[in-house]
């Protein structure tokens, strides 16, 4: 599985595309916000001989789901994300005007809800949706285990989580899904977050402040 990562909106969010030998993609958290943008990620499919096939999301914040209606509309893709986030899509022109954002067409509904789908499909590769709460109630992570690749979203970033004090989030399930769901997956897994650069497992682990923190005991995070 090949990976990119393209960065949008002013929110500075990473866009992934990954594909396979099929030339299949999927577009994870597509946040491309304008004609620029969108001129960006179409020119990338087409320099690349790829054919998108999901818009799949981490979670449901605005920033993550800015480009989703424009794939839906241009490629006629479905849109894949957990239908406990559902809410955020109704609520994100609020939430762009409180981030200065201007919020354009946002799709009802997702076309998959990930609660009901152990799964998401594209050529021949299988992402593992693993539910990983906190940052939003409908938060999941995405696992491919033969490339060891795990695309985050909020809730694990390079030596910081996402923020809890937003509509839905909970520092107690964050850390409960780091530390039950996506450490045991092993320290040579390359993860790749809704912000900022790539890391490991083994990495947070060791450097991660809010990780190290709560394996050390100075911290309880399930009070």
């Amino acid at each position: 599985m090949k990976i990119a990562c393209l960065q949008f909106n002013p929110i500075q969010e990473n866009t992934y595309v990954v594909w396979d030998d099929t030339a299949q993609c999927a577009v994870i958290d597509a946040g491309n916000s304008n004609e620029r943008e969108n001129a960006a990620l179409r020119n990338f499919f087409e320099e690349h001989g790829l054919r998108p096939a999901v818009a799949v999301n981490t979670h449901g914040h605005f920033d993550h789901t800015l480009g989703v209606e424009w794939l839906r509309t241009t490629y006629g893709i479905p849109f894949a994300l957990s239908g406990k986030d559902r809410f955020l899509l109704e609520n994100a022109s609020v939430s762009g005007q409180i981030f200065g954002v201007k919020i354009g067409a946002m799709p009802a509904a997702p076309d998959i809800d990930l609660d009901t789908v152990p799964e998401i499909h594209f050529g021949d590769t299988a992402l593992q949706v693993i539910a990983t709460p906190g940052h939003t109630p409908g938060h999941v992570s995405l696992y491919e285990p033969q490339s060891k690749s795990l695309f985050t979203g909020d809730t694990l970033f390079r030596e910081s989580i996402g923020r809890t004090d937003l509509p839905g989030g909970d520092y107690s399930w964050i850390m409960r899904s780091i530390l039950e769901k996506i450490l045991p997956l092993g320290d040579e897994v390359r993860i790749y977050p809704g912000h900022g650069p790539e890391s490991t497992i083994g990495h947070e682990t060791i450097y991660n402040p809010f990780v190290v923190e709560v394996l050390g005991g100075e911290v309880n995070c399930k009070n």
